[in-house]
């Protein structure tokens, strides 16, 4: 039974696998609950900046940047409580009293005239009167010259409020007690309620399943049919209920932090120096799908951590959502890399290897000429090849072949049939002629009759594109790309499902071969996920190679995909992977950018340039040699210089606020140590961090 279009249940309930795994939370001040999940459900979660691993996160304290050092501020206390007991003493002891000039100017004569042993009320009481308000006088005058103010905030008021405080603001607001799911209560399903609770309490429920089954409810409370199927399954099969179509309820293994309630994966922890800003420092730093929705670019060479330290967590994380149907990802990585195991996947494409369980659509299931041929100019022309490469020209072409292959045969033309026709071979071009006047289509028999006098011309197109083909047309590649239905094809519109699909490109032998079906699967990928009706998954693409895969149109599907709910996850080695005028508009429509220790400067220039500048504060320290003061003084310094052989000098510090680069490219060049990442993260809401230094080690 499904209950969403997504999620069914099967009348066996699968194994469960290593249950529960959630993350790990940091050390309590409380008593742990029962089991790990409860731990995890009742965490606080607290995020006061885009990027920031909210799972037991406590928000730093306002900064304070112009914060007096303590004993500044408690000498300058001091000083001025003695100067005013100085005073007081001093007015108070004086023969002449000066302080009761005023008092004796306002008050009558007649009050101090009086025989002895009279009692003037009136002199008393504004005597005493004027005595408290020429002693506050004093005391405010002190304290605003002391800061006693601060004192009292910093060592008293401040120390007494800390341990009352609150750490943290837990994520799940209308919720007491998230354990007990009193949002089931609420609706009237006690019993539901009380069952996923015992499996809670019982240690039989993981983080995934609680998402899961959370998206579910939301799912099914929108139809009285799904919301029967949803407390059936729940009673009969308790946390296994609306399991993935797989069966699986969690991954084999785990090698980042997660916490999929907020749908985060830890990747680091920022250093805490004065260069990162205040709030980032020394807190985790974690993606997740509203970071990842504005495309992701990581740049760094081979061996900085790029695969196993930020692509791996990702594809992680979005394969645990997958799991619990709220994302669908593929991930795309030459033979051997380490995207995670073949079992986390459900489908995994190993092109080139005859093992293989699962083909490549070639067309990624559209059944649009146009649409068809747009994708495959993407893919086979690079971008490095000059004007003469047009992909419209090529798009063109494509379509004069593709429609009335299809409007002839009924499919699109398999690999070696779109070489040949490409190529201008005769007898294809005569039997594909012969079929459309069979069909009676006479209107692509016109398109094709305008390639066949196109080809064969100078400067046509259609040579270059035969021999982009022929990269694919080679024996490694036989039981590929097949259009026949004799295999399991994949095909990228299948979007609109949870899925995780791992895709596995021959790079090594076939490198050229490998970077056109990346830029095959990113402009796939792009026009599926633009095109889906079902917007409710995330959908990402992660390409752990994305050298030469990075087009114009490419460029341009990137910005699409934030409206889309989807994104991208592109590696590259250097921005020399990419063709010198789409550089800067790379980086212009990837929201979250990630630049990796070993950069070179020709890189870092571009970060640096995306980055923008920043105001900081500059001192200049002027060094100029000491000839003040009279013959005593010159000669005790002509000693000293005799002695030391340095010359006594003044020094004189000018302050001033300058613009500067947040990061360099000489910074980024050399100052960011191995295992570190300069990061800049920006959400689908427009919030955005300032590039942070972080420690992927850590």
């Amino acid at each position: 039974m499904d209950i969403d279009g997504t999620h069914g249940y099967r009348e066996t309930a699968p194994a469960v696998p290593s249950v529960p795994r959630p993350a790990t939370p940091p050390p309590m001040p409380q008593a742990p609950p029962t089991n790990p999940v409860e731990t995890w459900l009742r965490t606080p979660r607290h995020a006061d900046a885009p990027g920031i691993y909210a799972f037991g996160h406590v928000p730093r304290p306002p900064e304070e940047p112009e914060r007096v050092p303590n004993r500044k501020l408690l000498g300058g206390a001091l000083l001025s409580a003695l100067c005013g007991a100085l005073v007081w003493s001093l007015c108070a002891n004086l023969y002449i009293k000066v302080w009761l000039w005023p008092y004796l100017w306002i008050t009558p004569d007649a009050w101090r005239q009086q025989r002895p042993g009279d009692q003037n009320v009136a002199l008393d009481v504004t005597a005493h009167i004027y005595y408290v308000v020429c002693s506050a006088l004093l005391l405010a005058v002190c304290g605003r010259l002391g800061n006693w103010m601060e004192v009292l905030r910093r060592f008293v008021l401040t120390p007494l409020a800390r341990p009352g405080a609150p750490e943290a603001v837990a994520v799940p607001e209308p919720e007491v007690d998230p354990v007990g799911w009193p949002q089931l209560r609420e609706a009237g399903q006690p019993a539901v309620a009380e069952r996923l609770a015992a499996e809670t309490r019982e240690g039989r429920l993981n983080d995934v399943d609680y998402v899961r089954l959370h998206r579910a409810w939301r799912s099914a409370q929108a139809d009285s049919a799904r919301l029967n199927a949803y407390t059936d399954a729940v009673l009969r099969h308790g946390a296994a209920a609306c399991v993935h179509p797989s069966g699986a309820r969690d991954l084999p293994a785990r090698a980042a932090r997660h916490d999929l309630y907020t749908a985060q994966v830890r990747i680091g922890t920022a250093v805490d120096a004065q260069r990162n800003p205040y709030r980032y420092r020394g807190v985790g730093v974690a993606l997740d799908p509203a970071l990842l929705g504005t495309s992701l670019l990581v740049v760094g060479p081979p061996g900085s951590g790029k695969t196993h330290r930020v692509v791996r967590p990702a594809v992680e994380s979005l394969c645990l959502q997958a799991l619990a149907g709220t994302a669908a990802v593929v991930a795309v990585g030459a033979a051997g890399a380490d995207l995670g195991p073949a079992d986390a996947f459900d489908v995994v494409i190993a092109i080139g290897d005859p093992a293989s369980g699962y083909d490549l659509d070639l067309y990624g299931g559209t059944t649009d000429p146009d649409e068809a041929a747009g994708i495959l100019a993407a893919a086979l022309l690079d971008g490095f090849e000059g004007p003469e490469a047009d992909p419209r020209r090529a798009a063109t072409a494509l379509g004069q072949l593709l429609g009335p292959y299809r409007a002839a045969h009924g499919r699109f033309p398999s690999v070696p049939e779109l070489r040949e026709l490409l190529d201008g071979n005769a007898a294809a071009l005569a039997v594909l002629r012969e079929a459309l006047d069979e069909a009676g289509e006479h209107a692509w028999a016109r398109e094709l009759a305008a390639r066949e006098r196109q080809s064969g011309r100078p400067g046509d197109i259609g040579g270059l594109l035969a021999d982009r083909v022929a990269l694919l047309d080679r024996p490694a590649f036989a039981g590929f790309f097949d259009v026949t239905g004799r295999t399991r094809p994949f095909a990228l519109n299948s979007l609109e499902h949870p899925l995780r699909v791992r895709i596995d490109l021959p790079e090594r032998g076939h490198a050229e071969a490998s970077r056109m079906l990346t830029r095959l699967l990113l402009a796939q990928f792009i026009a599926a996920a633009t095109a889906r009706t079902d917007r409710s998954l995330f959908a990402c693409l992660v390409l752990d190679d994305a050298a030469h895969a990075v087009t114009t149109e490419a460029v341009r599907g990137l910005q699409r995909l934030r409206s889309a709910h989807a994104g991208a996850v592109l590696a590259l080695r250097g921005l020399d992977d990419v063709p010198e005028a789409l550089r800067s508009a790379l980086l212009g429509a990837t929201g979250c950018k990630v630049a990796l220790s070993g950069l070179n400067t020709w890189d870092g220039k571009r970060f640096a340039e995306a980055w923008g500048t920043t105001w900081v504060e500059e001192s200049d320290v002027t060094r100029t040699p000491d000839f003040s003061g009279g013959i005593v003084k010159r000669t005790v310094r002509g000693i000293r210089r005799l002695f030391t052989g340095e010359a006594v000098t003044t020094e004189s510090v000018t302050v001033r606020r300058v613009e500067r680069e947040r990061w360099s490219a000489s910074d980024l060049a050399n100052q960011v140590p191995p295992g570190h990442a300069v990061a800049s993260l920006t959400s689908v809401g427009g919030d955005s961090s300032p590039p942070v230094l972080v420690n992927l080690w850590g």
